[in-house]
């Protein structure tokens, strides 16, 4: 309790809306990077880059129930509040707003968001209601904040270009994004990597660095003709079967998109390999 009155008198911790309205009104120069919390080196990372470019900063942690579409993986998800604070307050972050479910949701009349035909893949294709749920929460937060710029990691590189489409359509905010931040071993940092063992880090670094490889490989035959094409699709195939049967885990999917644009025509095109599976019923996306 001590310690947190001293983090409280050192950074503004906002919890109310109107409190919020009274410290960030005068603000025109605000990086904002929304989180859920259990911030790790890729939050600070975000954190940085926001504090580099705009004159303040303001995080915001809320695990968002809305986003969530298995309602065990809301319940388990990583929070540690006094920790998250202690980092912040470390990096010297202007502004934290915690939130509450009903702060947020208490405007109801929002356009309820709803994602094309074609953007029903990779994630969006398995996690139904996920990324409107995305949408939305950051659509109420930039209503309340109004910031100049949004600061996302390119780990969850689907969310990154759906928010970025969607806020760009909508407002007129930058959204920033910012590479992946990687273990030692290779495996990008997330919060539910503190869901994993020791042993489970480790295998996850080893099929990050096979994910690394299969995209050089990728990159050699991408792109010439048909015939590479072809042999591309069973290079991913035969290194799905691979990692399923020397990893005993399970991939939800394994894929090639085009980088600007996240459909399948990657022929002379830059493009990222993505993946989503589950280790040890944990479940870890990745792009290379």
């Amino acid at each position: 309790m001590f310690y947190l009155l001293i983090i409280l008198l050192q950074m503004k911790l906002i919890r109310q809306i109107t409190d919020l309205n009274k410290a960030i009104h005068k603000e025109n120069d605000l990086g904002f990077v929304p989180t859920m919390g259990g911030l790790h080196k890729g939050h600070e990372f975000l954190i940085k880059v926001s504090q580099k470019i705009c004159k303040k900063t303001l995080v915001s942690i809320f695990v968002n129930p809305t986003q969530f579409n298995n309602k065990d993986d809301y319940k388990t998800y990583p929070r540690d509040l006094s920790k998250d604070l202690k980092i912040l307050k470390k990096l010297k972050v202007d502004f934290v707003y915690l939130p509450t479910v009903n702060q947020i949701y208490k405007n109801k009349r929002l356009p309820r968001i709803t994602l094309k035909k074609s953007q029903k893949i990779l994630c969006a294709r398995s996690r139904k209601g996920h990324f409107e749920g995305v949408l939305d929460v950051l659509n109420r937060f930039v209503k309340l904040i109004s910031p100049k710029m949004i600061f996302m990691g390119e780990k969850d590189f689907q969310q990154y270009f759906l928010v970025k489409n969607f806020i760009s359509q909508n407002y007129k905010i930058k959204v920033y994004p910012c590479k992946t931040i990687r273990d030692k071993n290779g495996m990008a940092l997330s919060s539910r990597n503190i869901l994993l063992n020791r042993t489970n880090l480790k295998t996850a670094g080893l099929i990050a660095n096979k994910l690394l490889k299969l995209k050089f490989s990728l990159l050699k035959k991408n792109s010439l003709n048909n015939v590479n094409a072809k042999k591309s699709k069973k290079l991913i195939q035969k290194s799905k079967k691979m990692l399923i049967n020397k990893f005993n885990i399970k991939i939800e999917y394994l894929e090639c998109r085009n980088l600007m644009t996240l459909t399948t025509n990657t022929k002379n095109k830059p493009f990222k390999l993505f993946i989503a599976y589950y280790l040890n019923n944990v479940r870890l996306i990745d792009n290379f």
